[in-house]
């Protein structure tokens, strides 16, 4: 099985992100081959979304980092 992210899975992660989250959500695929993608809403990069293959079961995980900065103004 392939751990790296495929475009074809990046753009269903996309339309499943977009319509359960926020329709402003983009995926993109990393430049390196690796498993994960970054999260994009605008110019500011959310997160990243990791491809998980455990027993031939595939899954993703949408990783969000909230720096303490970000919370000052609220």
């Amino acid at each position: 099985m392939n751990k790296n992210m495929t475009m074809l899975e990046a753009a269903k992660l996309q339309m499943f992100l977009q319509a359960k989250l926020n329709p402003e959500m983009v995926v993109q695929c990393r430049n390196r081959p690796d498993e994960c993608a970054e999260i994009h809403i605008g110019d500011e990069c959310l997160g990243v979304v990791a491809k998980i293959i455990d027993e031939g079961e595939t899954s993703y995980s949408f990783e969000i980092t909230i720096l303490d900065i970000d919370l000052e103004d609220l």
